[in-house]
């Protein structure tokens, strides 16, 4: 039951209105192309999310499309039509090919999985066709047999007509994954399908799933029942027949090779092959009918590049928004332990305790309060004879002071650490992420106690450095020696933790009184309007070293977010490069 079709109309789905022809395949074709592969290689799907290995695995399958054969015929459309024999493990693919050339050219596989490297078979006229910058790139050219699979086995033989290749390829459904993979590419870079299958095998799912991509990208198929007992011919090409109808491939030629002898050549009896040979070199001998072939499936491949590239670039934009969602996450996660750090030093905590204590030996407090309300001048007078030979007391204010701080650094960061975990931990990708850095996020990092002391320590120098600067001015030089710089320094650390709110009872009194009092001592020295200035320009400085240093933490999290590379721009750009395709598709239509 062998049917064989018109050498001049030789797949009747390549025929009618609106197919498309040569002139739409020119340099602006070709320009679209590249951009097209240019923006497909941009595309990045990093993060760990629903359905994302199934649009890894397309993006790839597409990029290669475009590689090994798109590009490389649209730039050759004149070159010989390549016809790849694939097919199921054991339908006789090689001994089909060796037969079809008239001499052994590769080798059948007498152990499977069988490794070797492909072999393409072209007449010697044509070898220009085939360098390594041409159909598929990849692949290292070699004139020898050889069990590499990264290899293209280039065979000159007088037997292959000029205009035709014939490419056998490993099996689609070997064992070796490696073959499998190799088999799926060398096919998606044929112009000519020439799909092997036996009496045996012609119902595996896993060729009738190439089959099914040939049938969706209008690829052209030629189907070889080989292996097949005289006695079974009948019924299994029926069956095969609807089969192939069923499934989109009805107008594809069916041609029967019974079983048959095998010389030690591993060769058939040529009249087995005699219908394919026939049809082969009819093809090959008619320009117009080659090339047909040839733009039909160009034209499938495009036609089905173009409509993949959406769901790609669906996920692409996917992917940055949960990568935003991450980062905002961290964002929010840190905001908050740096605004609960804010509040701490302005809530009054850092007045309680040991600070608080400290600053009473330090300033005599007790004394002082009771003459608070005199003149400002008497004031100054008993704090300056009270601060006086107390240098050792005032780094006591300030090592409890900085403890403090530290502390409340430390138990924020902690908690914003946390936090972050926990939200990161409600997607996949955020999972998948934290297990990548093989640390614990969820805690703060190691360097946060010390980088933490070097913080304050700063923030300290800083205090004293204005302090010390404002004493510049000559009109206060001798009251500001009379105090210190240390201990104005100190003064001006307690103003700015001067706010009472969060204190209970007689703290509010104390430190409250404290705090004005330093407040007073300072403004003794430098004026009301200078205190105003310093207080404030030591709470930013404090703020924005809280910051740096929340900021440090909050990087352990949006650098692996940095490090996917993910451009926002991404999707937009694909979306329009596979537009370009298509207008200049359906140009190229109206145009012909």
């Amino acid at each position: 039951m062998t049917t064989v079709p018109d050498p001049a109309n030789p797949f009747s789905i390549a025929s009618g209105g609106g197919t498309p022809t040569a002139g739409s395949y020119g340099t602006v074709m070709l320009t679209a192309l590249v951009r097209l592969h240019h923006a497909l290689q941009a595309v990045r799907l990093p993060l760990e999310m629903p359905g994302v290995d199934e649009q890894r695995t397309g993006l790839k399958e597409m990029v290669d499309q475009l590689e090994d054969y798109v590009i490389p015929r649209v730039t050759t459309l004149e070159a010989p039509l390549l016809a790849v024999v694939g097919g199921s493990t054991g339908a006789g693919k090689s001994t089909l090919v060796n037969t079809l050339v008239g001499h052994k050219v590769t080798q059948p596989g007498l152990l499977r999985p069988t490794t070797r490297s492909p072999v393409l078979v072209h007449n010697p006229d044509d070898a220009l066709w085939f360098g390594a910058d041409r159909l598929l790139p990849d692949l290292e050219r070699v004139d020898h047999p050889t069990t590499d699979p990264a290899a293209l086995q280039l065979v000159a033989a007088d037997a292959v007509p000029p205009g035709l290749a014939i490419l056998d390829a490993p099996d689609v459904d070997s064992v070796v994954e490696e073959n499998r993979q190799l088999a799926a590419e060398l096919l998606a870079a044929a112009d000519l399908w020439l799909f092997v299958t036996s009496a045996a095998r012609y119902a595996d799912q896993v060729p009738w799933e190439f089959l099914r991509q040939a049938a969706e990208r209008s690829t052209a198929v030629a189907i070889v029942l080989d292996r097949t007992p005289e006695d079974a011919v009948q019924t299994v090409a029926t069956h095969l027949a609807r089969m192939l109808a069923s499934r989109g491939l009805k107008d594809s030629p069916l041609f029967v090779v019974h079983e048959g002898p095998v010389s030690n050549q591993e060769l058939l009896p040529p009249e087995y092959v005699a219908e394919i040979r026939g049809w082969l070199e009819s093809l090959a001998g008619d320009v117009a009918a080659r090339q047909q072939v040839v733009i039909q499936t160009l034209d499938g491949a495009v036609r089905t590049l173009t409509r993949r590239t959406y769901p790609v670039a669906d996920a692409a934009a996917e992917q940055v928004a949960v990568a935003d969602r991450l980062r905002q996450d961290a964002n929010a996660a840190y905001e908050a332990g740096v605004a609960k750090v804010l509040a701490g030093m302005e809530d009054g905590t850092l007045l309680r305790g040991e600070v608080l204590a400290r600053w009473q030996e330090f300033i005599g407090t007790g004394e002082l309060l009771r003459g608070l309300e005199s003149r400002v001048g008497r004031i100054r007078d008993r704090v300056v004879s009270v601060v006086k030979g107390k240098p050792q007391q005032a780094e006591r204010v300030t090592v409890g002071m900085e403890s403090g701080l530290e502390m409340l650094f430390l138990e924020h960061a902690e908690g914003a650490a946390g936090r972050a975990e926990a939200s990161w931990r409600q997607l996949a990708s955020g999972q998948a992420l934290l297990t990548s850095t093989g640390t614990d996020l969820g805690r703060a990092s190691r360097e946060l106690r010390r980088n933490a002391e070097r913080a304050v320590r700063d923030w300290q120098a800083d205090v004293l450095t204005m302090v010390r600067t404002q004493g510049q001015d000559k009109r206060t030089t001798a009251r500001f020696l009379a105090f210190g710089v240390n201990g104005l320094a100190v003064a001006l650390m307690i103003v700015v933790f001067s706010y009472t709110y969060g204190l209970t009872g007689a703290e509010v009194g104390i430190a409250g009184g404290s705090a004005v009092l330093g407040q007073k001592l300072l403004e003794a020295v430098f004026g009301d309007q200078a205190v105003r200035s310093l207080a404030e320009r030591a709470r930013k400085s404090l703020e924005a070293r809280v910051r740096e240093l929340f900021s440090a933490e909050q990087a352990r999290y949006t650098i692996l977010l940095d490090g996917l590379a993910l451009d926002p721009e991404t999707p937009e750009q694909l979306r329009r490069a596979s537009r370009r395709v298509e207008d200049a598709r359906y140009a190229g239509q109206r145009g012909s």
